[in-house]
C-alpha cells in the first residue's frame, strides 16, 4: 500500500492548473468517444463531465482526487435510443439511469456495500457486460467497413475505409502495449490522431478520390465523397458558442430499456474507488463513503442526462495519471472540470472533431467494444463460480442469448428488449433461482 500523501488533503492552487490540463488531456479521447459514436455534442459532453466532476467532489468532501467523464457502458444503448426515440427520449432514460444510482447508494447506506454484491453477483454483471460489448460488434465492423452503423449506406469507400480504420486500430494497440509514461495513459487519443492523419494525406495525394471514382456501391444507397475530410464545419462554426444542450422527453420505453444497463457501471464503479484508494492509501470505501460516491456519480449523470450529454462514470486514465504523477491533490481534478467546461464554449473544437472521418471511428470501436466483452469475461473468470453448475449456466445462458439475440417482451404500449432485457433477466433469476445444493 502506497505511503499516505499530505498533498492528499484539498487544494485548490494555481500552480496545479497545468497538471490539471494534463489530466483532461488524458481523459479527452475517451470522453469526446462517447458522444462522436452516440450523435451527441462533444462540446456538452465537455461541460456535463466538467460541471459532473465537481458535483461529485461536492458531495464526496473533496476528497477523492478523480474525475467523471462519458461512460462507454451506454454507447449501444445510447445509438439505439437515439435511433429509436431520438435524443429527448434517450435523454429521458438515462436521467433515470442516474437516478437508479442515487437508489442504490441509498440502500448502501442502509444496508451497507454487501448489498449491491448480494444483488447483482459476478454472474449476472460479467454477463451483462458481455452483451453490451457483443451487441455493438455489428456497428464497428459497419463503421470499420464505411458505412453507416446499421448497414444501410456507404459513407466510405470500402477500399479507403478499411486503411484508415486499419491505421486508427493498430496505432491505438501499439500505444497501450508499448506506450511509456503519459503516451501509454492516452491510447485512444493516438489512434484517432494516426487515422485522422492519414485520411489527410489520402486526401492530398488523391488516393481517395480516385479510389472513390472507382467504387461500386452495389444495392446500398451511396453517400461517398471524393474526400475523407471536409473542413468546411469548421470554418463555419464560431469561436465562441454555447454547447447544443438538449433537455430530456418523458418517454417510457426508453427508461424501461436504458435503466437495467446501469447495473454494469454501478459495480464497476467500486473497483474504481478501491483503485484510486490504493493509489492514494486511502480507504474511500468508508471516508466519504461508497453511499456518497455513488451518489455523486448518480447525480453527476442525472444532471448530464438533462442538458442532453452522455452519464458520467469515474475515469481509470486519470487513475492512471495520478498514479504516474503522484500528485493526489482532489484540487487537480477542480482544475480539470473547469477546463473541460471552459472549452465546451469554444465552437470551433467542436466543430473539429466533427470532422473525424467515420472509419476512425469505426478502428477504433472495433477494439473498444471488444475491450467491453473482455472485461464482462474477466468479471466471471475473477469470480472463480462454476459456470457449468446449472444455476451459473442458467442465469449466464440466458443473459447472453436474450440479450445478443435481440428478445423483446411486450409489456402492453411498452416492450423491454437487447441490453435492458438482459438486465432485468439476470437480476430476477439471480433473486428467484434456488441455490444449488452442494451435497
Amino acid at each position: 500500500m502506497p505511503v499516505e500523501n499530505p498533498a492528499a488533503e484539498y487544494s485548490f492552487r494555481p500552480k496545479d492548473s497545468l497538471v490539471g490540463a494534463q489530466m483532461l488531456f488524458v481523459a479527452f479521447g475517451a470522453l469526446v468517444l462517447v458522444p462522436l459514436l452516440t450523435g451527441l455534442d462533444p462540446n456538452v459532453a465537455l461541460f456535463t463531465a466538467g460541471v459532473g466532476t465537481l458535483i461529485f467532489q461536492f458531495i464526496t468532501k473533496r476528497m477523492v482526487p478523480i474525475f467523471l467523464a462519458s461512460s462507454f457502458a451506454f454507447i449501444a444503448p445510447i445509438i439505439h435510443g437515439v435511433n429509436t426515440w431520438g435524443i429527448p427520449g434517450t435523454m429521458c432514460g438515462l436521467v433515470a439511469a442516474g437516478l437508479l444510482y442515487v437508489v442504490l447508494s441509498l440502500c448502501i447506506k442502509i444496508f451497507g456495500s454487501g448489498f449491491l454484491h448480494k444483488l447483482l453477483p459476478p454472474v449476472v454483471v460479467g454477463p451483462v457486460i458481455m452483451v453490451i460489448g457483443l451487441v455493438l460488434a455489428p456497428v464497428a465492423v459497419n463503421m470499420a467497413m464505411g458505412r453507416t452503423g446499421d448497414g444501410s449506406a456507404w459513407l466510405v469507400p470500402q477500399g479507403t475505409s478499411l486503411i484508415v480504420a486499419g491505421v486508427a486500430l493498430i496505432v491505438t494497440v501499439l500505444a497501450s502495449l508499448l506506450g511509456k509514461g503519459w503516451l501509454r495513459l492516452i491510447p485512444i487519443l493516438i489512434g484517432v490522431g494516426a487515422g485522422y492523419v492519414t485520411a489527410l494525406i489520402l486526401d492530398l495525394a488523391g488516393i481517395s478520390g480516385t479510389i472513390q471514382s472507382g467504387f461500386d456501391p452495389g444495392s446500398l444507397k451511396n453517400f461517398t465523397g471524393p474526400a475523407l475530410v471536409s473542413f468546411k464545419p469548421l470554418i463555419d462554426a464560431p469561436w465562441f458558442a454555447v454547447p447544443n444542450f438538449v433537455f430530456p422527453e418523458w418517454n417510457l420505453q426508453a427508461i424501461f430499456f436504458i435503466v437495467p444497463v446501469a447495473i454494469a457501471p454501478a459495480i464497476e464503479h467500486f473497483g474504481d474507488i478501491l483503485a484510486i484508494g490504493n493509489v492514494t492509501g486511502k480507504d474511500y470505501v468508508e471516508n466519504p463513503g461508497i453511499h456518497r460516491t455513488m451518489m455523486g456519480d448518480g447525480i453527476a449523470t442525472s444532471m448530464a442526462s438533462f442538458l442532453g450529454g452522455p452519464p458520467n462514470t469515474t475515469y481509470s486514465e486519470v487513475t492512471g495519471a495520478v498514479t504516474l504523477t503522484r500528485m493526489f491533490n482532489p484540487g487537480i481534478m477542480t482544475w480539470a472540470a473547469l477546463f473541460a467546461i471552459a472549452l465546451a464554449f469554444i465552437g470551433k473544437m467542436g466543430a473539429l472533431l466533427q470532422t473525424i472521418p467515420v472509419p476512425v471511428m469505426g478502428g477504433i470501436m472495433l477494439l473498444l467494444f471488444g475491450a467491453i466483452t473482455v472485461v464482462g469475461l474477466n468479471t466471471l473468470v475473477k469470480s472463480g463460480e462454476d459456470l457449468t453448475e446449472s444455476r451459473n449456466l442458467t442465469i449466464v445462458a440466458l443473459i447472453l442469448v436474450c440479450g445478443i439475440g435481440g428478445m423483446v417482451l411486450p409489456f402492453g404500449k411498452f416492450t423491454l428488449g437487447g441490453i435492458g432485457l438482459s438486465g432485468v433477466l439476470g437480476v430476477v433469476l439471480n433473486l428467484i433461482l434456488p441455490a444449488q445444493n452442494k451435497n
